[in-house]
Order: C-alpha cells, then structure tokens, then sequence
C-alpha cells in the first residue's frame, strides 16, 4: 500500500467522527487532512500503546523526538521525512500553510501524557488541550482556507471543547490507563475521588461532577460559535461538521445522566450523516447550520 492510501485507510479504520467531515472537502484537501490525522493518531500511539506494552518513557520520549526531527524535514526544501506517514504530511504542509508550531504543540501535548495526566486546576488543564486539540484546528483551517482571522480563535475554542468533550466520555477509561483529566479541584468540589474514577463508582456526586465539566465545554462551544466567521462558511463546512458531531455527543452523555464509567457513548452513523448534510447543505445556501440546543 502507497503512504496516501495508508493514511486515508488509517482514517477510515479509526471509526473517527473526523471521517464524516473530511467527505464534504474536495479531494486534495482531504487527502491533507487524513495527513494530518493520521499523524496525530501516530504520534498520539506513541504514549497510549507504548504505555499499554510497558515501554519505558525514556524511550517513548526518544520517538517523540524522532517525530519532531520528521516534522523539521517536511519543512526543510530538500527535506525526505523517512515515516510513510510523514511523507505524506511532507506533500500537505508543502500544499497549505500549515503552521510547524502546531504539529509541535501536538507532539509536545502528547509528551505531557507520559508523566501521567494530573491538574489541579482548570487553568493547568488549558495548555494540554490546546497542544492536543486546538493545535488541530489551527492546523486544519489552514487546508480549510478562511479570509477572516477569527477563523484562528474559532478553531482554538472549537479544539478545547472536542477535548473536553473527550474528556467527560473517556474519563473511566483513561483514569484506568492511569491518567485524569478532571482538575482536582473539581474533584474535591463535588467529592470524587481518582480512585472512584478508576473503579467506575457512579454517585450523584459524580454527575455533578461531569456536570460541572460539561457546562465547561459547552462555554467553549458557545465561544467558538461566537467567533465563527460567517464568511468564511463554505470552506469551514468540514470544521462545523466536526463540531455539532461532538456537540451531538456531549448532548447524548448529559441525557444519559453521564454514565460514561462503563460504556462508551457515541453517535449513531446516521445522525453524523445527518449532522454532515445539515452542515453542508446550510453552508452551499449560503447559512450557517444552527446548533440544536444552543441558544443564539
């Protein structure tokens, strides 16, 4: 298989919420964003598997080094990235203005994950999810296209609250993998416990808990909608796409009274279809797909 079907395939296999928006872009624009994805989801293996097989972090450290050494050859004007991934990430940061700073914030938020997460506070929590997910989406926009400099502080709001997103639906799951990102304040507040999160103890307390959280995320998407540059619809269409998929998520945990220790809540395929279709069917008339639930 040649490096652009590997990462097309990757996309496709992850079962990615991404997958749904990167239909609606024309093909080399896609092509770029599976790139991008595909290293994020490579690099991001690097801690998640790596940590899984007992790999020590001395070495794990050595492979992020060894991505950012790659992400400085896709840039270089005779540079050959060796990964098959980063060859191809190589064609997408030479195509579109794809910032060197965000793929290495993204190298370095994974970085942060070796250590084992632990914040105290919301405002320690802010640096990671930016390096993980906002970097993505100054990425993104960039394959995007966009005329309107708010586009920027869309995609940094947009990428805290998917982050967020993922953290209320995965905080079972990577409590066990031995990582909470719920701030310990919040835990102290609402009485909970990292041990509870490991053991999957549901309490009223809990739901508070992710509650509190989920009113955090919801602040950010309220931001992000706020900073959406209406002019520059049509080209963000995939990047809306991504945004009520997940906003549709966090609605289905709440409604579900964040049972999320046991189980992992998702969205059904048809109604991501759905979401795509509203959102690009607004965007070609000219609108903007309103966000159900989200007052204007």
């Amino acid at each position: 298989m040649n490096a652009s079907g590997l990462v097309s395939q990757l996309t496709r296999r992850s079962g990615s919420n991404f997958y749904y928006a990167f239909l609606t872009l024309p093909r080399p624009r896609r092509e770029a964003l599976y790139a991008v994805y595909a290293f994020c989801r490579t690099v991001d293996d690097i801690a998640d598997v790596g940590q899984e097989r007992g790999v020590d972090a001395a070495t794990l450290r050595r492979q992020l080094d060894g991505w950012r050494e790659e992400i400085a050859r896709c840039y270089a004007p005779a540079g050959r990235p060796e990964h098959a991934i980063a060859q191809r990430l190589a064609v997408a940061v030479r195509t579109y203005p794809i910032p060197r700073e965000a793929l290495l914030a993204i190298v370095d938020g994974v970085a942060m994950d070796l250590d084992g997460a632990a914040y105290e506070t919301e405002d320690d929590l802010y640096p990671y999810c930016y390096r993980v997910a906002s970097a993505v989406g100054l990425a993104a926009i960039e394959i995007f296209g966009y005329t309107d400099p708010s586009a920027r502080s869309y995609a940094t709001n947009l990428g805290i609250a998917l982050q967020l997103t993922n953290i209320i639906r995965d905080v079972g799951s990577d409590a066990r993998a031995g990582r909470v990102y719920v701030p310990r304040q919040d835990l102290g507040q609402f009485g909970v416990t990292a041990d509870d999160l490991r053991a999957g103890r549901y309490s009223e307390g809990f739901a508070c808990l992710m509650a509190h959280q989920a009113a955090r995320a919801r602040r950010f998407y309220r931001q992000a909608r706020e900073a959406f540059p209406r002019k520059d619809a049509r080209s963000l269409i995939a990047a809306e796409i991504m945004g009520q998929i997940y906003w549709a998520l966090l609605g289905r945990i709440e409604a579900g009274r964040f049972r999320v220790l046991g189980r992992r809540v998702t969205v059904p395929a048809p109604r991501k279809v759905a979401i795509a279709l509203r959102c690009w069917t607004a965007a070609r008339l000219g609108a903007v797909a309103s966000w159900p639930g989200m007052a204007a």
